[in-house]
């Protein structure tokens, strides 16, 4: 038996024990409660956000991704957070620089100035196989400071990446709270983290006054409970769910499932929507944010339908 099948045989037996007892019954008459729309979410929808950036058509999270992305209109942009060695919050996905600079080893064995003078142009490759952005002055990594104030208009989808066991993922939370803060940037921007515990800790530092989205853990806990036909019992308190599309085999953009959301004031997202037609459906199903690799594409989405 596959990990996610033992995992939803656990949930569907946990929940079956309960079905007999007068809390259950309870509990799922019970009315949810309208939520106050939250500042972020009060910027015209849908957004359509560039991952890193629009990592297929500049280097990602980069100047030139993200000035290409601003240039073509889309709401902001999806980024990812990494801590430095010297603590600063750094525009970054992966826990080292090998894969998109010509550096090698970890990100957290950098200082800022060490992380400046890599090449993050160095392994771009565009649709006809050349490297155009290497050397390129502004194929450089960026610190969350110079994004917010490069980009003051863009609306920032923050993920944070380091992992909460180790020394600089302890200290993200604060330091991304403190930068925010620093920049006025509370209500542009959603923090978001594959670790649950990321979330918790940030959410410490803030009286619900910066918008958070839902950890892994509780988007799988959305979903089984939906697909188990026990979603009165979800009880979470994520302002949007971030979704790829499928999640081993099991589509996650049925409108049932993006209707539930929004009647739950869980705004549906979804990122790898790279084709226009995708993008058309998923916003006629009702979802509020678009994630895609290809900011082109997402301008002549927009030309389309959302003149």
């Amino acid at each position: 038996m596959t990990q996610s099948r033992r995992i939803i045989t656990r949930t569907i037996i946990g929940i079956s024990s309960l079905i007999g007892s007068r809390f259950l019954l309870n509990y799922i008459k019970k009315e949810i409660n309208p939520r106050n729309i939250h500042p972020y979410f009060k910027h015209p929808a849908p957004f359509i956000l560039s991952h890193r950036g629009g990592m297929y058509e500049r280097p990602e999270h980069t100047a030139l991704a993200f000035d290409h992305s601003e240039k073509l209109g889309l709401t902001g942009f999806e980024i990812d957070i990494r801590i430095s060695k010297d603590e600063h919050v750094i525009v970054f996905h992966d826990a080292d620089v090998d894969r998109t600079t010509n550096g090698s080893g970890r990100v957290v064995e950098y200082t800022l100035d060490e992380l400046k003078k890599l090449d993050a142009g160095y392994h771009f490759t565009d649709i006809n196989g050349t490297t155009p952005y290497k050397n390129h002055p502004k194929a450089k990594i960026m610190t969350l400071d110079e994004l917010f104030t490069c980009y003051p208009n863009q609306l920032v989808n923050i993920d944070i990446k380091d992992h909460p066991e180790t020394y600089e993922g302890s200290i993200a939370a604060e330091r991304l709270y403190q930068t925010i803060v620093k920049h006025d940037a509370q209500h542009r921007v959603l923090v978001t983290s594959f670790h649950k515990e990321q979330i918790e800790r940030f959410n410490l530092y803030h009286s619900n006054d910066i918008a958070t989205g839902a950890s892994q853990a509780e988007v799988t806990e959305g979903i089984l409970k939906f697909y188990t036909g026990f979603s009165k019992l979800y009880d979470g308190q994520a302002l949007t769910f971030q979704m790829p599309l499928s999640y081993k085999g099991l589509p996650l953009t049925s409108k049932r499932f993006i209707s539930w959301l929004n009647s739950r004031q869980i705004a549906p997202g979804y990122y790898g929507v790279n084709s226009i037609d995708l993008m058309c459906d998923l916003i006629t199903h009702g979802v509020h944010t678009i994630v895609t690799d290809r900011p082109t594409l997402a301008q002549q989405f927009k030309t389309i339908n959302l003149r």
